[in-house]
């Protein structure tokens, strides 16, 4: 006959189940202490049980955290690069402004905003959004607030001028939009 592999210890051979025939001579049986070691192998058996179902819980939760993050980590990856297009995007519209007192024809206005519309679909089939805030409620989750200015025509709240434009990172706020806010009619 082969051996297929060593011998097993002793400490790692399985000991037969002890039966009540078992029993060493001279033992007897006593209910009380029975009923007392039932109840503490039921108290046990309940708090493993317990644990087991919490351990479960705590894992199922935090499989479901890191495909959440995992997820955002995906959906958020170009955020710094997009970021840093912003500035870039600030100056080709200030360019812009400059370039249209030549007048609307000139081929330097034409050609910067030819790029700056390249632009802005690239950020925009990326997810990123303009917060357009001149006229709407001033929202300091979404606006910085830079002056408040008395005006007849805009009510008290709102936004007056925007002095640099804000951004939305799909659901998430890439940078908030500096504003100029109404502060009602001049007294």
């Amino acid at each position: 006959m082969k051996k297929t592999g060593p011998e097993p210890r002793e400490e790692d051979k399985i000991p037969p189940p002890v039966t009540l025939e078992d029993k060493p001579a001279g033992a007897t049986l006593d209910a009380e202490g029975t009923d007392d070691a039932v109840a503490s192998l039921q108290s046990d058996l309940d708090r493993f049980r317990d644990l087991a179902l919490r351990t479960q819980a705590d894992f199922e939760n935090y499989k479901k955290r890191c495909a959440r993050e995992r997820d955002d980590a995906i959906k958020y990856a170009n955020s710094s690069l997009l970021e840093r297009l912003l500035p870039i995007v600030d100056n080709f519209e200030l360019g812009l402004s400059a370039a249209r007192g030549e007048g609307e024809d000139s081929p330097v206005f034409s050609g910067m905003s030819m790029v700056l519309k390249q632009l802005s679909d690239f950020l925009s089939e990326n997810g990123l959004r303009p917060i357009d805030a001149v006229g709407h409620k001033f929202d300091p989750n979404l606006h910085e607030a830079i002056a408040h200015e008395p005006s007849d025509e805009v009510a008290e709240g709102k936004v007056i001028r925007q002095t640099r434009r804000g951004y939305r990172l799909k659901d998430r706020l890439l940078r908030p939009a500096t504003v100029v806010v109404s502060s009602g009619r001049a007294d």
